[in-house]
């Protein structure tokens, strides 16, 4: 079978990335029958290792740690979805190379070149050796790291084809996307909170944050069958505002630790949070009153909307054909 080029624009290729650990995270080890590498999946008699599994949770957990390092809940979240979904995300990059491989594709060796050699150029200040010296220190030779990176632009490559033809984002669209997501492009807003702290470490010899979660989570039910926040709060809470029945004065959403934020602003007057794990301590927040700040109009953001309407096509484009290629393969899952 003659192979026949992937006629793609580059532009749908991702920037070479600043992170090695970004860059090793789709690596392929060698397989070995050892109990240490053992087989995670086949797809379609392609094996996929439960070392791959683990050295891409690895180092895309480095990458959310960097990138979550002051949202300790939002961490939380994304490793649990990272750990969750990794191996079906190396089944799906199997099942895309295999449906380029059945296509008669080819991706040009000098596209994979220039990607690595904008690499090197862009986070090794074009010093090759220390690359590759980065890479040995890895465990990586730049054989496979070449390789690598040439499967990473071919999935990118089949993905960037699928989404390739769509319409532009409609008026209707531009305007349900507006109202759905207004919060978005609005500043200014001003919210005011109680809270309850349980200390993961109260000082006590036989307490555990294990221990102390159960605490918190024990108050939170007393708290849903109709026990006084504030009256709680000054029996059990220990951080500063207990005395006050957990109540802060109005705050600015950049007054808050961004984990605490997160989890305040979404909820409704009157609501009550989970329990939040937050470093050193466990926290319970009640939502008194908000304040919404004004929005930006429509039109100051249409572009914006365009570009997030036309992302949510082709994703749903990509879901579907994805769908369709986990349909007709033969796929064993054994764990990892």
């Amino acid at each position: 079978m003659v192979k026949r080029p992937l006629h793609i624009a580059m532009s749908v290729l991702s920037r070479p990335l600043t992170c090695l650990a970004a860059l090793l995270c789709l690596a392929a080890p060698a397989y070995s029958q050892s109990s240490s590498n053992g087989i995670a999946a086949i797809v379609n008699g392609n094996v996929v290792t439960k070392s791959e599994v683990r050295d891409a949770v690895n180092a895309q957990e480095q990458m959310l740690r960097m990138q979550y390092q002051s949202d300790p809940a939002a961490l939380q979240r994304e490793v649990a979805n990272l750990r969750a979904t990794a191996m079906d995300s190396l089944i799906d990059r199997e099942l895309v190379l295999a449906e380029f491989k059945r296509l008669g594709a080819s991706i040009k060796s000098q596209w994979v070149d220039d990607d690595i050699n904008g690499i090197i150029r862009e986070s090794f200040k074009g010093n090759r050796e220390a690359f590759v010296k980065e890479l040995a220190s890895s465990g990586m030779t730049l054989k496979k790291f070449r390789e690598m990176r040439e499967k990473m632009m071919i999935v990118q490559a089949m993905r960037g084809k699928q989404a390739a033809e769509q319409p532009p984002a409609t008026p209707k669209e531009v305007e349900d996307y507006y109202k759905k997501n207004v919060a978005k492009w609005r500043s200014g807003d001003m919210i005011k909170i109680s809270t309850i702290t349980i200390a993961k470490f109260s000082g006590e010899a036989t307490a555990t944050p294990a221990g102390q979660k159960k605490i918190a989570q024990e108050i939170r039910s007393k708290l849903l069958k109709g026990a006084d926040f504030a009256t709680t709060a000054k029996t059990y809470s220990q951080d500063s505002h207990a005395e006050d029945g957990g109540a802060w004065d109005w705050m600015a959403r950049e007054q808050m630790k961004p984990s605490i934020a997160n989890v305040a602003f979404n909820l409704k007057t009157g609501g009550l949070s989970e329990v939040i794990d937050d470093e050193a301590a466990y926290i319970i927040i009640a939502c008194d009153a908000i304040k919404y700040g004004n929005s930006k109009p429509m039109n100051e953001v249409r572009d914006e909307i365009e570009r997030a309407v036309s992302a949510e096509k082709s994703k749903a484009i990509i879901d579907k054909w994805m769908e369709g290629l986990r349909k007709k393969a033969v796929i064993k899952k054994f764990g990892w």
